[in-house]
């Protein structure tokens, strides 16, 4: 017999019919006569329940059957006429895959804390939450690369070990064959990455961009979606250091075809994941966050504020809100100001524009003022900045002076600015953290608890 999966029992076209189902049991009660079991098997936040004839089973039959064990169960799947359920399955046999003992696993209980459960990541995947959140992100996942496929973008993958910082930062992880307790050296005293497998110092990326922007010269439109690596010790509810990143990037499109595109993207995805995943985000609105599905919607509904960024300083400035950071311009913005904008000044979604070069990366296409950039971040209540892109300086002459100015070895740029002297065009792209978006369909607060195995400062378990 083919094993029917609980998120398709609800077919009428079952009722009536011998189904077998398996899953994890999420409780067990009943009295001598008859015992009820709730059995999930991660298709669906919903639990099926399991009615046990007691006149057709024994006690030692039924005694393995403990919150956390494994079943088999074949029956009869009949409406219900109990609370919760449409229907249920009336138990002809059953069959214990794997026992768990109740004085030892550790989910036995309901109301867990979060933070209690990140202690136990490997098994907070049995939970409704985490269930929850994992099909949410998959469902996202799979929206993306929908999307982008609909749109003819070519789906490219980009490097994860690069010799190459895209945005600068220097805080990444280092990558090498080398016998750590006993490092070549050269005559410097520096270490001596000739003798490495690569022959130079390599790192895990963190960021595809820059290999992306080869491929849009090419293609004309791809997209990455792939894991990225920063090494900052940021121990916050915002940051991992393993995280994934969608970062498209698109030849013959300026500035306003990329907020554009940014916001068909997010409002795309956010759509998905309402149509598809009803339950699990209607159960997370009644657990963590009772506004979540009006707010998912509502972003979905209308169009975002778009403005510069100094217009956005002027707002913050003269809000007359005592924020902890100062606001002026020229100042990087805090998560608190960027908030304040979608929050309580416009209440909607906001894109901002044209940010100083100064706070800025190198590649940005710079404006005539000679102050800013081509840049645009895209702000969202309780996230703050969710999307980071600008439009690509394509001048040779500029990118090169910038690059000077800022002091980029031009051993790490040549290849990049090939695509500058050969064929250059007028491109943009943006960067999209995935942890972030999944955080914000969820209404979960803390980012590790939307990514099965968080990567934090100290936490690498497995």
């Amino acid at each position: 017999m083919e094993r029917t999966m609980i998120s398709r029992i609800s077919d009428p076209a079952l009722l009536g019919t011998t189904v077998e189902v398996k899953g994890w049991v999420r409780t067990r009660r009943g009295n001598k006569h008859v015992q009820f079991v709730a059995l999930n098997d991660g298709s669906t936040i919903k639990n099926l329940q399991i009615v046990f004839d007691m006149t057709r089973f024994t006690d030692e039959q039924l005694k393995p059957i403990t919150t956390g064990a494994s079943l088999r169960v074949v029956g009869k799947l009949v409406e219900s006429m109990g609370k919760g359920q449409t229907c249920e399955v009336q138990a002809d046999e059953v069959e214990v895959y794997g026992t768990a003992d109740p004085l030892a696993y550790p989910l036995q209980k309901k109301g867990h804390s979060l933070e209690f459960l990140r202690e136990i990541a490997h098994l907070r995947p049995r939970t409704n939450t985490f269930g929850a959140v994992l099909r949410i992100r998959s469902a996202l996942a799979f929206a993306i690369h929908r999307f982008f496929n609909e749109r003819g973008f070519v789906y490219l993958n980009t490097p994860l070990i690069t010799s190459s910082d895209a945005e600068g930062a220097g805080a990444m992880f280092q990558v090498t064959t080398l016998d750590l307790n006993n490092l070549p050296r050269t005559d410097e005293g520096r270490t001596d990455y000739s003798a490495d497998f690569f022959g130079k110092q390599a790192a895990l990326t963190v960021s595809g961009q820059l290999e992306g922007e080869l491929g849009a010269t090419a293609l004309g439109a791809i997209y990455t979606f792939g894991p990225t690596f920063r090494a900052e010790n940021s121990n916050t509810p915002r940051h991992l250091a393993e995280f994934w990143m969608i970062e498209p990037e698109v030849a013959f499109l300026d500035i306003n075809g990329n907020m554009d595109l940014a916001e068909d993207f997010v409002k795309y995805c956010i759509s998905y994941a309402l149509q598809n995943c009803r339950d699990d985000i209607e159960f997370l609105a009644e657990m963590y966050d009772k506004e979540l599905v009006s707010r998912l919607e509502f972003v979905t509904h209308n169009d975002f504020v778009r403005l510069t960024y100094t217009e956005g300083v002027r707002i913050l400035e003269e809000s007359g809100h005592k924020f902890e950071f100062p606001v002026y311009w020229g100042a990087d913005l805090q998560s608190e100001h960027e908030r304040y904008l979608v929050e309580e000044h416009f209440k909607k979604p906001v894109i901002l524009t044209d940010y100083p070069a100064e706070i800025k990366a190198f590649y940005m296409k710079q404006n005539e003022d000679g102050r800013t950039v081509r840049a645009m971040d895209v702000l969202f209540p309780r996230i703050g900045e969710i999307i980071g892109g600008s439009e690509r300086e394509e001048n040779y002459d500029k990118l090169l002076r910038r690059i000077e100015e800022l002091h980029i070895p031009m051993k790490d740029m040549w290849w990049y600015l090939d695509t500058r002297r050969f064929g250059t065009v007028p491109h943009s792209g943006f960067g999209l953290g995935f942890e972030r978006l999944v955080l914000f369909v969820t209404g979960m607060t803390n980012i590790r608890d939307v990514i099965p195995f968080p990567r934090t400062p100290n936490n690498c378990e497995f």
